[in-house]
């Protein structure tokens, strides 16, 4: 009753067809230029690296090794090669307010040159001004000023001196000043000679003085007056000997910007400001003696340089950047300091750019858990998008953690895509945790791990091997390797009516396929090396896995493989380590008593249940009063049990080998230790599909194969799962051999008729089963106990009340 359950050794193992294709090795087939599988992804990438509205940026879902950020670099690639052309953006000093720099933007490859420009200004200047100001020319203008200015003085004090000796009074120059004396015949009358003189002439005298020292001040008082218009004419004449030269250099440069208003505006301010500060090309060293040393100075001219913070030279397109260490400073920017005499200084040419800078006009691409994971740097991408603006600000300024005094450059205009790579769970926390995530990232580009498999895709598949052995250099695959990797790929996919879209785990088999066949000599990889490949991938994990299975084949851990056992059935589950899966044979034993109803969860009441597992076993009391204990009391009290697992249990899996556990016992109908089980149940007793169905199978297979097949060996499956089954080859020439079995089961009934030799039973009109079936026996047991249950109800003389299920 059981034969037609079993499958058949073509249902274990799709195979690929190597006479569907029309190449014999892939060096004949075009390289790939579509995206397989992936429409959905790339239909919301064309969208939204396309509208060019606030918010509209991208999330790409999946998970890391599917190809999400080649397939969206190369999109992007062709996509920028017909926008706008990219822009240079330098820093430049402002001269009004220099902590403030410039913000200055220019076509592509002119922020370069005018930087260029600017420094061959500079250089020149440094050697023609200090030879300009040396020139004769200069000497006999400069000299002139000094002796007009000197004539003047010389004048005013000489009609003075003159105006003194009519008088009888002299102008004597001495060391503290000018004096004025009285004299006689020409020479200066003594002290004494003076006291003797008649009272008129000492007032005559004292009045001819006072008048005369009056008229001096006077002089006095003009002499820094005609200093600082000598002065002014001397910096009249710098001026204009400095502009003679610099104007002329300016003109060829304007010339050169004539289209770039901007930059016509700064070339005027720099013209200003090297003619005002003309003495710094003349003395471009400075000593100074500070504790006992001479400090040497030399004038750097700085502020005249041009700080290219984003040159993209001649490069066609938008620009795209990957930014690998998103931190806050290599996403915004930052200002450095260098260290001088003790002290931490900056300027507009220590600004560095950001990845934002880089990526302006173009796309930036970033690992969002990168972002995430770097203080401050989310928020200050966040906070660039909202103000569509790039401010590079300190972070130790910002939250007044240092007292350096730190530059406040102009915000550059943002105008960039950002396209973010992350799981799906970040996405889904990001969406449901941060406010402005969805108004910033509108667009999410959802990834596939898996597509339909058919000819066309396996054709497509052929043509991405033949694309990765052109472009890593590797050996060509024959038609049997490609079907070979085909095969492995929908293992992977864990469906045989699905391939794998992990493009990491597709590339590194061909790489070590590769490897194998250029080490036995061949020129083409064979499908030999493609399974040698993988087992040798498995064979690199597969340490734990042994010592498990050792442990089982020692009988440290108990699983029967043989006999008939009450009570006891053997469940599989899956230890998953890495990139690694393999299976648990796992011994469930079910006991049953009387009692009020209760299942007891051994694993849940010791807190080692999780909630999915939990929900099962609950699930399975409901199964029994449905069908068992619709009109009495379900008087039953059971206990189920992992043994031997010392860690948390969790997921459905199992339910269905517990369910067949407890009827084996409540039935005392022994269950095949032969025989495996996995598989979720629900409350009508229907078998539900599982996942990692595969590694389940061939973890028993290789316990009983170790002990020996003998034909009555096998595993009971959900038939949900038959189109999953991607077994090993081994476990396939068994099964075609008849030394074991894979059974695929729709409901608990069938389960436990192949488990325990014995019909299942269906209830007839008057709700009776057959005689015989395991129903029989689960309701005769049942009604057992409810029999009890009211015997020891009336001697203690209570009514005995029916446990109540729940809705």
């Amino acid at each position: 009753m059981t034969t037609h359950l079993s499958l058949e050794p073509q249902q274990l193992y799709h195979t690929c067809d190597t006479e569907q294709f029309g190449f014999q090795t892939t060096a004949d087939l075009d390289d790939l230029t579509e995206i397989i599988g992936q429409m959905r992804a790339m239909d919301a990438l064309h969208f939204g690296a396309g509208i060019r509205h606030e918010g509209y940026n991208l999330f790409v879902l999946g998970p890391s090794g599917i190809g999400k950020h080649s397939m969206v670099r190369q999109f992007l690639e062709k996509k920028a090669k017909g926008e706008h052309e990219r822009a240079d953006w330098c820093y430049l000093n402002n001269f009004a307010q220099p902590h403030k720099p410039i913000a200055l933007k220019l076509p592509s490859g002119r922020g370069a040159e005018l930087r260029q420009r600017m420094q061959q200004l500079v250089d020149y200047l440094r050697t023609a001004i200090p030879a300009l100001f040396e020139s004769e020319e200069y000497r006999a203008k400069a000299g002139a000023i000094q002796e007009e200015f000197s004539k003047r003085q010389e004048q005013a004090f000489k009609e003075l001196g003159e105006d003194a000796v009519k008088q009888e009074i002299v102008l004597l120059r001495t060391p503290d000043g000018f004096a004025f004396a009285p004299t006689r015949n020409h020479e200066v009358i003594p002290p004494g000679e003076y006291e003797k003189l008649p009272d008129e002439e000492r007032k005559r005298v004292e009045a001819a003085i006072a008048g005369l020292q009056e008229r001096l001040e006077k002089i006095l008082r003009q002499v820094p007056q005609w200093r600082k218009e000598r002065h002014e004419r001397i910096k009249q004449l710098d001026r204009e000997t400095t502009l003679s030269t610099v104007g002329h250099l300016m003109s060829e440069l304007k010339e050169a910007y004539a289209e770039l208003p901007e930059v016509l505006k700064y070339l005027d301010l720099v013209q200003q400001d090297m003619v005002d500060n003309v003495d710094d090309f003349r003395k471009q060293e400075e000593s100074e003696t500070i504790g006992g040393m001479t400090i040497v100075t030399r004038q750097s001219f700085h502020r005249y340089q041009v700080n290219v913070l984003v040159s993209n030279g001649k490069e066609a397109g938008a620009p795209i950047i990957s930014e690998d260490n998103p931190t806050y400073s290599n996403l915004v920017g930052r200002v450095e300091h260098i260290a001088q005499l003790g002290a931490l200084v900056t300027d507009f040419t220590l600004i560095k750019p950001g990845a934002l800078h880089r990526a302006n006009g173009g796309y930036l691409l970033l690992d969002v858990r990168k972002v995430l994971v770097q203080p401050f740097a989310w928020e200050a991408l966040k906070r660039a998008l909202q103000s569509r603006e790039i401010r590079i600000e300190s972070l130790g300024q910002m939250y007044s953690l240092i007292s350096t005094v730190s530059l406040e450059p102009e915000p550059i205009p943002l105008d960039t895509k950002i396209v973010l790579f992350g799981d799906r769970l970040l996405y889904y926390l990001l969406q449901e945790y941060d406010p402005e995530f969805e108004e910033l990232f509108k667009v999410a580009a959802d990834f596939e791990e898996r597509i339909e498999r058919n000819a066309d895709t396996h054709l497509l598949y052929a043509r991405l091997i033949s694309t990765l052995t052109r472009k890593e250099a590797l050996l060509p695959f024959d038609r049997s390797a490609v079907a070979r990797v085909i095969e492995h790929s929908a293992r992977l996919a864990g469906d045989a009516e699905r391939l794998s879209t992990h493009m990491r785990g597709v590339a590194d088999l061909l790489r070590e396929a590769d490897y194998c066949a250029r080490e036995a000599g061949r020129t083409v990889v064979q499908a030999a090396d493609v399974q040698r490949s993988i087992d040798t991938q498995i064979r690199r994990q597969d340490r734990l896995r042994d010592r498990l299975y050792e442990a089982i084949l020692r009988d440290t851990l108990m699983i029967a493989t043989q006999g008939e056992v009450t009570g006891q059935i053997n469940g599989l589950s899956v230890i998953e380590l890495g990139n690694f899966a393999f299976a648990q044979p796992t011994r469930i034993t079910a006991t049953t008593r009387l009692g009020d109803g209760e299942l007891v969860n051994i694993e849940r009441e010791v807190k080692l249940s999780g909630a999915i597992h939990s929900k099962g076993v609950l699930i399975l009391s409901s199964f029994l009063a449905a069908r068992y204990a619709r009109n009495q009391p379900l008087a039953l009290s059971a206990s189920l049990v992992f043994e031997q697992s010392y860690g948390l249990v969790e997921g459905d899996s199992a339910s269905l080998a517990e369910l067949c556990a407890l009827l084996s016992n409540l039935a005392n109908a022994p269950i095949k230790q032969s025989l495996a089980i996995t598989g979720s149940v629900n409350q009508f007793g229907q078998a539900q599909a599982i996942g990692a169905v595969n590694e389940k199978i061939e973890g028993f297979f290789d316990i009983c194969a170790a002990r020996g097949l003998t034909g009555e060996q096998g595993v009971l499956i959900p038939a949900a799962n038959v189109k999953h089954l991607m077994l090993r080859r081994d476990v396939v020439a068994a099964a075609e051999a008849g030394q074991f079995r894979i059974y695929a089961v729709e409901n608990v009934d069938q389960a436990i008729a192949i488990l325990t030799g014995l019909p299942s039973g269906e209830a007839g009109a008057g709700g009776e089963y057959p005689e015989g079936s395991v129903s029989r026996r689960v309701a005769a047991r049942l009604a057992e106990l409810s029999e009890i249950s009211k015997s020891f109800a009336r001697q203690s003389g209570k009514k005995p009340e029916a446990k109540k299920e729940p809705d």
